[in-house]
């Protein structure tokens, strides 16, 4: 069994038209792949739609431990440097490069902090 916000990952969808669509809180693998063997028409209309300027799913990446997780990108997301687990401290990452100040961003996913380093 998946759960729903897995379905939506791998259908390239965003967890509110999961909802929308009333896919269900728990399903089979089986399930799944029916749909994506014959998507019901609000899916094929998704995908239609799509500019390919913003990814629906992205892959975050601990820089320090390679830990991983799949999040909505945010439109107020900078260009991040770096990516840690927010358990993680700054000693455990490079230093900035000469010139370069370092800015913290906290509440990047579930459990991330986004590191960006920049000319002040």
């Amino acid at each position: 069994m998946i759960t729903r916000r897995m379905a939506a990952l791998r259908l390239d969808i965003p967890i509110e038209m999961a909802q929308r669509h009333e896919l269900p809180s728990r399903m089979s693998e089986a399930e799944l792949a029916e749909i994506e063997r014959n998507p019901p028409a609000w899916l094929v209309q998704s995908r239609a739609n799509r500019t390919g300027k913003k990814p629906v799913w992205v892959e975050l990446r601990c820089d320090v431990c390679g830990f991983t997780e799949a999040a909505r990108p945010k439109k107020w997301w900078p260009t991040f440097t770096y990516l840690t687990c927010d358990y993680h401290g700054s000693e455990e990452l490079p230093n900035p490069a000469s010139g370069l100040s370092r800015t913290e961003v906290d509440g990047i996913g579930n459990a991330f902090i986004g590191i960006v380093d920049e000319a002040p």
